[in-house]
């Protein structure tokens, strides 16, 4: 009367085929990795032969080796930059320059970008995109036609020659930069503070200020880059000793200190050290400032 109930076979059971744990082979980023630290050294020679160079003996430079350890370092090759090549001064004309050109960019271009941005006028786009032609005009290329002008003024000779085309030259850029930005700030918060009461310079330097710190920072590395180093313009337009700027102090070694190449490649170590070490510290806020206006909504 009972029947028996063979019981049938079961399969094995498989995992899924997305439960699998695939087992990558750790060779490509190993490789990669060891790819880029080679870029790194590459990059970072020029630093370190120059620090190098900047410690050594004047009759040390000429030999076989691309780098020589400096036995002992001559320390006194940076105490001749400072004497010889007037670098306290010259190096003061370039921060004051260098920091009255980032702060007025930064500003105009924060205050710029918003009326283009958020305001709705006649003609916007228009001047907008003439703005932004600036970028493909070099520096140099105003050296003349600025010249004729500062003369005609009689403005030459002075530090704020050097300050008026440094920023108009850095503004399309810091332009570029702030527009995009700025297209990516909800226009919500802007609303909630006109409601509470805020003017228009309370929401721009209150509201928007804060929220674009990344570009500001951007800007502000970039155009310090640019304006620090930059020599042609201030060899044009400065000619009294007191008003260089720290590019001149190079030059100062020509003639009866020609042979002093440890003192040289120290003043050129201390031309470099601040453009580094603002890079270094801003780095985070460049990448997040350059990258934000990549991507909107």
């Amino acid at each position: 009367m009972f029947s028996t109930i063979q019981p049938s076979a079961q399969k094995p059971q498989t995992k899924p085929a997305s439960s699998r744990i695939v087992r990558r082979s750790p060779w490509p980023r190993l490789a990669l990795f060891a790819f880029m630290i080679v870029v790194a050294l590459i990059q970072l020679f020029p630093l370190i032969w120059l620090v190098d160079y900047s410690l050594l003996k004047s009759g040390d430079f000429f030999g076989k080796n691309f780098l020589v350890w400096p036995d002992p370092p001559q320390w006194a090759n940076y105490k001749n930059a400072f004497t010889y090549g007037r670098v306290p001064l010259f190096f003061f004309n370039s921060l004051l320059v260098t920091v009255i050109t980032v702060a007025a960019s930064a500003v105009l271009a924060l205050m710029m970008g918003y009326a283009f941005t958020r305001m709705k006028w006649k003609l916007s786009g228009f001047f907008l995109g003439f703005v932004m032609l600036g970028m493909i005009i070099p520096i140099h290329a105003t050296l003349l036609p600025n010249f004729i002008l500062f003369h005609k003024l009689d403005m030459l000779n002075n530090l704020f020659t050097l300050i008026l085309p440094y920023t108009a030259i850095v503004i399309p850029i810091s332009m570029f930069i702030m527009t995009g930005f700025l297209e990516t700030i909800p226009r919500a918060i802007e609303e909630s503070a006109v409601m509470d009461g805020a003017g228009i310079f309370g929401v721009i330097f209150k509201i928007i200020f804060p929220i674009t710190k990344p570009a500001i920072a951007t800007i502000c590395v970039l155009n310090f880059i640019s304006t620090w180093n930059e020599f042609i313009m201030a060899n044009t337009f400065l000619t009294s000793e007191d008003i260089k700027t720290i590019p001149f102090s190079i030059m100062k070694f020509a003639g009866e200190y020609s042979s002093n190449y440890g003192a040289q490649f120290a003043v050129m170590t201390i031309i470099a050290l601040p453009t580094i070490l603002i890079y270094l510290l801003f780095t985070e806020q460049m990448t997040k400032g350059i990258t934000a206006g990549a991507v909107k909504g």
